[in-house]
């Protein structure tokens, strides 16, 4: 005799073998939204990337967060010049 979880298991499947023809259209709209979202993930990895490049970097190459920070600064830097 099958047991009730057997037999939902086998409505599903069959529930889920036929699909009726969806009859959709993408317009334009559609298209640039999909686009839309997908520039922002982009730009939005990289504004994180860009804001967490020295501990990804230190993460990957082993070293602390903080020895890049004791690397002496350029010489325009220690001159007192604002310009690079």
């Amino acid at each position: 005799m099958p047991t009730l979880c057997s037999i939902v298991a086998i409505a599903a499947a069959l529930a889920l073998a036929y699909t009726p023809p969806a009859y959709a259209y993408l317009d334009a709209g559609s298209v640039s939204l999909l686009l839309q979202g997908i520039v922002a993930a982009v730009a939005g990895g990289a504004a994180a990337i860009g804001l967490y490049w020295r501990k990804i970097k230190s993460f990957v190459f082993g070293r602390r967060a903080d020895a890049d920070a004791a690397t002496p600064a350029p010489m325009h830097a220690r001159d007192g010049r604002t310009d690079k």
